[in-house]
């Protein structure tokens, strides 16, 4: 019988992008942009490797910031250049892992120089994805560190000059003299041929990671269009005529047939081993028992939103931290993403009992909205019989859905009248903790001046979380 061919994302990626904001089944590169190719060859080696749930995809600031809106993976976001140094720590905490390191080049060749550089020489057991497209595309379009001689950018405004800016640096080449890596390869991605080398290269940077044998990474010669100003159907051409002379394709090292397979032997501390050394003091749950309203309140997922400037991240980390007092699992993550820009600002908090798989919420059990684009934006995201909170005094519309609790609270007007609207996150936040039990007002209060720069407001502040919970407990 015939085999049947079948056409389907590849299963390293999700299904559906629900972690995307707008369009979900498309990417958020511009047009012609080389990520979407790499993404793509990844994601085929990772199921075709049989690895999915072993691979910790690590990404860092730049255009690959959003990568863990695609992979169907372990995710995690670092900042600016600091990719190798967390792979590190999650390789070594993690042995059976796969850690993979996916970067840009100005993040990895310039504020990432001496992480990549470290991490290379002590032979980290990490894979790298470098994707070389010679320019800062994210960020403005200035010269990175692989910017091409006479190439204007933003910041080389007449070229690049090599007497001023020096040349281009060759990351591959640099790296090769190590003697930590074991397999290094420069690819690219401007046709058919040279997609299937880096297919195969791909492959056995993976691979080399999965035998154990050290540092492996593939350099990748990608498009920029936005970046440099080119036609997307023109491309190609372009990084033939003047990527390819400057960085020469093909193996740059490999030893993986004389290096012997080799792990390191992690230690294996246990938690309270670990905080007797380093002297923490370990909150006792005793201390402050939760009174749960419901038990739909119990493990909450929240999402935070609203403008810059009305405090969403820190009354999202007040809510980690008092957790944390009380003996929780608890995690927080902002976002930094293009919304920041002017649009709504957003943060992840993740409460339990049980350890946290993810720190970023797709559909949360409780939306705290501080403003209209943010209920608007996130209310359809909210998981049915889940919790909406809004702050009334802004929003001047009510919540369309039916099928979850909503609470309107007029926090910025609270806050007016204790003297400082800016106070409304923590008159936000007080509501909930009365709404839902999940957390104590004294666990709260111990981590108000923890959480806040100006100790002059600490007592406001006081004031603001009283005011809140009074607000549910006398409706």
């Amino acid at each position: 019988m015939p085999k049947k061919l079948v056409l389907e994302r590849p299963k390293g990626f999700y299904e559906k992008f629900e972690r995307k904001p707008g369009d979900k089944s498309n990417t958020h590169y511009c047009p012609g942009c080389g990520h979407g190719v790499i993404h793509k060859l990844i994601a085929e080696a990772i199921e075709d490797l049989g690895i999915q749930d072993r691979v910790i995809m690590v990404s860092p600031v730049g255009c690959s910031v959003f990568v863990y809106y695609y992979f169907k993976t372990g995710n995690i976001q670092v900042a600016h250049g600091r990719a190798p140094a967390v792979a590190t720590a999650l390789k070594r905490a993690n042995p059976k892992a796969i850690v993979v390191s996916y970067q840009g080049d100005g993040d990895l060749a310039a504020i990432g120089g001496n992480n990549i550089l470290q991490a290379a020489n002590r032979g980290e057991h990490i894979t790298v994805f470098f994707v070389n497209n010679a320019i800062y595309g994210m960020t403005g379009g200035q010269m990175a560190p692989t910017t091409l001689p006479g190439m204007k950018t933003t910041t080389t405004p007449y070229g690049r000059d090599e007497d001023n800016e020096g040349p281009p640096m060759k990351v591959s080449e640099l790296l090769a003299t190590l003697d930590g890596p074991t397999y290094i390869e420069r690819t690219a991605v401007w046709d058919n041929k040279s997609i299937a080398k880096t297919r195969m290269a791909i492959r056995k940077a993976l691979q080399c990671q999965m035998d154990g044998k050290g540092f492996s990474m593939v350099e990748t010669l990608a498009a920029c269009p936005s970046g440099w100003k080119v036609d997307p159907k023109n491309q190609y051409e372009w990084m033939l005529e003047n990527m390819q002379p400057f960085f020469p394709l093909g193996v740059k090292k490999d030893i993986r047939d004389e290096r012997e397979s080799w792990h390191r032997t992690p230690r294996d501390n246990s938690a309270e081993e670990v905080s007797e050394a380093l002297d923490l003091n370990v909150p006792d749950p005793k201390l402050f028992p939760s009174e749960y309203k419901k038990d739909s309140y119990r493990n909450p997922s929240i999402k935070l939103a609203g403008f810059g400037g009305q405090g969403i991240l820190s009354a999202g980390a007040m809510l980690a931290n008092s957790a944390m007092e009380q003996g929780y699992h608890s995690s927080w993550i902002p976002s930094y993403g293009p919304e920041m820009r002017g649009g709504t600002a957003y943060c992840f908090v993740n409460i339990s009992d049980q350890e946290i798989g993810s720190p970023t919420v797709s559909h949360p059990d409780v939306l705290m909205a501080f403003n209209r684009p943010s209920l608007e934006k996130f209310e359809a995201d909210v998981k049915t019989g889940g919790l909406l909170m809004y702050d009334s005094t802004i929003i001047d519309v009510e919540p369309t859905r039916t099928d979850i609790e909503v609470l309107a609270v007029p926090a910025t007007k609270i806050a007016d009248g204790l003297g400082n609207t800016r106070m409304a996150n923590t008159v936000m936040t007080g509501a909930y903790l009365a709404q839902t039990g999940i957390l104590s007002r004294e666990a709260m209060e111990q981590t108000i001046p923890k959480a806040l720069k100006r100790k002059n407001l600490v007592d406001a502040n006081y004031l603001a979380l009283k005011a809140g919970m009074e607000f549910v407990e006398n409706q």
